[in-house]
């Protein structure tokens, strides 16, 4: 993961160089007054997105292999924990209302 997330640190300095001397050459338009920073930003953002997403596909399959066996973990323990807790509840519910028929029908016997 730390490996995938470096490449992608990488690929988007050089698109931010890039951009910038495209920026400052006059080649790519400059922001609007002292935006220019944000604006070299946004641009390197846009560029470097779908390089990434072609160029690092395998190191993304790679760090998605070893994160899916912690996330179902963690999914089957928040599925069983919400089972758990429904089963309680369920079970106050019906003492409860047993309680309440009792007490109703203590009641009308009164």
């Amino acid at each position: 993961m730390l490996r995938y997330t470096l490449m992608r640190l990488g690929i988007f300095v050089g698109c931010f160089v890039v951009v910038w001397a495209l920026v400052y050459s006059g080649v790519a338009p400059r922001g609007l007054g002292s935006s220019n920073g944000m604006w070299v930003i946004f641009l390197a953002l846009v560029v470097s997105a779908p390089i990434s997403f072609v160029v690092l596909r395998k190191e993304r399959d790679r760090a998605s292999a070893q994160i899916a066996p912690h996330l179902d973990q963690r999914i089957n323990r928040v599925k069983s924990n919400l089972a758990a807790n429904s089963s309680v509840e369920d079970e106050a519910d019906d003492e409860a209302r047993k309680q309440s028929e009792t007490a109703s029908g203590q009641a009308q016997a009164s």
